[in-house]
C-alpha cells in the first residue's frame, strides 16, 4: 500500500460502563482501554453487548452509568466529536448506493469544504490506487462484490485522515481469502497512518493475528484483557467455550428426528 498521512493517534478509555434498554442489561460494568496507536480487538459472541458499546464512542448511545473518553474527552461531548477524527468501517459497509464509488469517498471532504475538487481528486484517486479499487471508480455500490464494498468502506475512513478507526465486523460474511486479505490491511493501515484502531469482531484468527491487545466480552462482562498469548493460555472455562467451542452430539437439537426425510 502506497504511503499515507500519518496523524496523531488518540487513546480510548471505557470506564465501568453499564448500559439497559429496560429489563435487559445489556452492559455490566465494562472497564478497558486502548492506548494511543495500537490495535485493539473487542470480541464476543452476538449478542455480547460489542455494537452497543461502539455505538458509545460514536455518541449514538449515552451511557446509564461509568464514562466513555477518547482522547481524555467524554465521547458524547460535541466537542470531542468536532476536534478528534474519528472514522467508522461499517459491518455493511453502509455505503450510498445513490452516488458512485468516487462520489462516496469524495463526500466528506466536500461536505465539510476541506480541499478544492482537484485536491479532493489527488487524495480520492490515491487511495483508491492504494487499495487497489481504482477500477470501481465509476460504479455504485450495489455493482460491487462484498470485498470490495469492504474495501471502499475502509478507503472512505481513510480519506478523513482519522485519529481513531473503529471497524465493526470487519470480516464478517467474507470467504476465508477476502479475510485474511481485510486482516492484513487493517494491520497495514494501523502501520503506515499511526491510527488507533479498535476492532469489534467475533472472529478469532483476525484478532490472534493483528492486535496488540484484546478484550473479550460475554454477556456484558469483560471475561478477558491482556494480549494474544495471554488469551492462548488462558484456562477460564468461559474463554476456553469461545476460542474452541464444542459442539455435543447427544444435545436434542442435534438428533435426527423420527420424521426427519
Amino acid at each position: 500500500m502506497e504511503s499515507t498521512v500519518t496523524v496523531e493517534p488518540v487513546s480510548v478509555s471505557i470506564e465501568n460502563l453499564y448500559k439497559s434498554f429496560g429489563e435487559q442489561k445489556v452492559l455490566r460494568g465494562v472497564s478497558f482501554d486502548v492506548k494511543p496507536g495500537e490495535i485493539f480487538a473487542l470480541m464476543g459472541p452476538s449478542g455480547s453487548g460489542k455494537s452497543v458499546l461502539m455505538r458509545h464512542l460514536v455518541a449514538l448511545e449515552q451511557a446509564d452509568e461509568g464514562e466513555v473518553l477518547i482522547g481524555g474527552e467524554p465521547a458524547d461531548d460535541p466537542g470531542t466529536q468536532g476536534n478528534i477524527r474519528t472514522a467508522m468501517v461499517f459491518q455493511a459497509g453502509a455505503l450510498f448506493n445513490s452516488m458512485t464509488v468516487y462520489d462516496n469517498l469524495a463526500l466528506y471532504p466536500r461536505e465539510h469544504r476541506l480541499y478544492s475538487e482537484t485536491v479532493i481528486w489527488e487524495k480520492v484517486t490515491s487511495v483508491m490506487r492504494a487499495l487497489s479499487i481504482e477500477g470501481a471508480g465509476r460504479k455504485i455500490p450495489a455493482e460491487l462484490s462484498g470485498g470490495m464494498k469492504k474495501r471502499v468502506s475502509v478507503a472512505r475512513a481513510i480519506i478523513m485522515e482519522p485519529q481513531l478507526i473503529l471497524y465493526d465486523e470487519p470480516t464478517s460474511e467474507l470467504d476465508p481469502i477476502l479475510a485474511a486479505t481485510t486482516t492484513e490491511l487493517i494491520a497495514t493501515i494501523a502501520r503506515e497512518t499511526g491510527a488507533t484502531s479498535l476492532v469489534v469482531t467475533h472472529d478469532r484468527n483476525l484478532a490472534l493475528s493483528i492486535a496488540d491487545r484484546m478484550a473479550l466480552l460475554m454477556d456484558g462482562k469483560l471475561v478477558f484483557r491482556g494480549t494474544p498469548d495471554d488469551l492462548r493460555n488462558n484456562n477460564d472455562p468461559q474463554v476456553l467455550e469461545f476460542m474452541n467451542p464444542t459442539i455435543d452430539p447427544l444435545n436434542p437439537r442435534f438428533r435426527k428426528q423420527e420424521n426427519d426425510v
